[in-house]
């Protein structure tokens, strides 16, 4: 397993950073309202499918407001993790961009924290947009009563992905709701002694094991047991987390053995043509595949991971405003471009993702987005650990130095050692 993930701590280490360079005691106010011709964007977005929808949001804002020139600032990397340090390099220079993109939860509230971003409530207000987005999510947006970022949509991120001839070949029967972990674990074992690479997976980018390792973890322990986490009440020496890492090291003995060479997107189309039964990622997965080609229901299918089917562990993209920025009209307005109903259906429908605005209608959407959107709105939405909104960037970088850990050596209590470490005495209560 070592070489499946030796770049997974990269990615923590770098918010890190972003979090070093920043200053404290700043209030946060709203941001300018002069008129500028400027608006600089920073966001990760630069695969086929991101790049796509990207195009929504900045086209959008451009036809709404001609007189204003957009950069944009896309940095790739899985997860941001070269945005982050472009971003941090912008903050420690004196020169952040007006709006960037980061995640809900916890990685906004530390911006908040360290005065760099701005109060954007006057947004919400204007756009009714509390009144549409789901409470977890306005709380997750909202510090001290104030709201500081707009969300774009939601990717779920507790889905099991495969390539439906490649199991159909191998005689395995298509995965359905309620699908087993025993099952899964067994289909692996069927592909591998059909000489098929079971599962793909892309630790090039350094958040995938870890999201591989926290959908393990939340079939084991459910939504009240996430919540124990989030509330700092959570035994990390008890038999979940023990059974959890189990499964995770059986797991990984089934991945690519080239997986540390490949990045996420490279993942999904190596699934889209065959080259594995297998892939367990967040449905950014689902964008990909499409703008690949493959064809829903057809070429590939879904389930939740097992033991997950009615949870909803969100993996939400927000755009934030500079406190420092001299173009915060443009700014402003640019959140209210991305936030309307016309813009978020427009750009979820090329992202994969689905529009958290409860009054935007779903039904131009394909079937797998409607049925996500239903479990949205209808099952326990969960925040992340791995995309820093559940906890702490402390905890953050601890889980990811945890799960590189125990796949070098195998070992639970090295796991739980590193986790806690890393984090004692720097997570939050909330």
């Amino acid at each position: 397993m070592k070489g499946l993930v030796r770049s997974i701590a990269v990615g923590a280490a770098l918010i890190t950073l972003l979090g070093g360079c920043s200053r404290s005691g700043t209030e946060a106010t709203p941001p300018s309202t002069d008129k500028t011709n400027q608006l600089d964007v920073l966001s990760w977005w630069t695969s086929g499918s991101e790049a796509k929808a990207l195009s929504v949001l900045l086209d959008d804002f451009r036809a709404a407001h001609p007189g204003v020139n957009v950069v944009n600032g896309a940095v790739a990397g899985g997860a941001g993790s070269n945005a982050a340090v472009v971003l941090a390099q912008r903050l420690q220079a004196g020169n952040p961009p007006d709006v960037w993109q980061t995640f809900i939860g916890s990685s906004l509230e530390e911006y908040v924290a360290r005065g760099r971003i701005a109060d954007v409530s006057s947004t919400y207000a204007k756009d009714k947009l509390s009144a549409s987005f789901p409470s977890a999510i306005i709380d997750a947006v909202t510090v001290d009563g104030k709201q500081f970022g707009v969300p774009t949509g939601a990717h779920r991120s507790n889905m099991l992905w495969y390539n439906t001839a490649v199991l159909e070949k191998a005689g395995i029967t298509v995965p359905a709701s309620g699908y087993s972990s025993a099952a899964f674990l067994a289909d692996l074992e069927i592909l591998k002694n059909a000489g098929v690479t079971p599962l793909c997976l892309g630790s090039k980018d350094n958040f995938t094991t870890a999201e591989l390792f926290e959908n393990i973890l939340l079939s084991k322990i459910g939504s009240d047991g996430w919540g124990a986490i989030v509330r700092d009440r959570f035994d990390w020496n008890g038999a979940p987390i023990h059974a959890a890492l189990q499964e995770l090291d059986t797991v990984l003995d089934y991945a690519d053995p080239a997986a540390h060479t490949v990045t996420w997107d490279q993942a999904t189309r190596k699934l889209a043509t065959g080259g594995c039964g297998f892939l367990v990622m967040n449905d950014s997965v689902y964008g990909e595949l499409r703008a690949d080609g493959a064809e829903e229901d057809k070429d590939f299918g879904y389930v939740a991971y097992p033991g997950t089917d009615d949870q909803f562990l969100a993996v939400v993209d927000t755009f934030v405003v500079s406190q420092q920025t001299p173009n915060g009209q443009n700014a402003l307005d640019f959140l209210t471009v991305i936030g309307s109903p016309k813009t978020t259906l427009a750009f979820n429908a090329a992202k994969g993702s689905v529009p958290l605005r409860s009054d935007v209608p779903i039904d131009s959407l394909s079937p797998y987005q409607q049925k996500s959107a239903g479990v949205l709105r209808n099952g326990h939405i969960l925040l992340s650990i791995v995309h820093g909104e559940a906890m702490s960037t402390a905890f953050q970088q601890g889980f990811y130095d945890g799960v590189s850990a125990f796949a070098d050596s195998g070992d639970a209590a090295v796991f739980v050692n590193t986790l806690l470490d890393t984090a004692r005495g720097q997570i939050p209560p909330r």
